[in-house]
């Protein structure tokens, strides 16, 4: 797979104001479907990117998050946009752009 810059700490490079670590699920205070399906998809406790940046991310905080692959950057903006999307209301509520190759 794709790795990131050489040299670069395989857990990954955070660039925030937010310095909070929140080592599990349960205790980011999401709603109460996102664990559920985060569990059932395989996952137990968040990586460290994700410890670090689901939190910021859901607080509208600007993060810079960089990682190898496979450490879980995809699934970290993911929870941050599940955890804010309003069910009820049926217009475009985020987007997201990735790069190709």
């Amino acid at each position: 797979g794709l790795r990131g810059p050489e040299g670069m700490d395989p857990d990954g490079v955070i660039e925030s104001n937010w310095n909070e670590i929140v080592d599990n699920f349960d205790d980011m205070n999401l709603k109460e479907s996102l664990p559920r399906g985060i569990y059932a998809y395989g996952f137990e406790k968040p990586s460290a990117i994700q410890q670090r940046a689901i939190i910021p991310c859901i607080k509208g905080y600007d993060v810079i998050a960089q990682a190898q692959s496979g450490t879980g950057k995809t699934a970290t903006f993911a929870i941050s946009i599940l955890q804010q999307l309003e069910i009820e209301f049926k217009e475009t509520q985020a987007l997201v752009l990735a790069p190709s190759s």
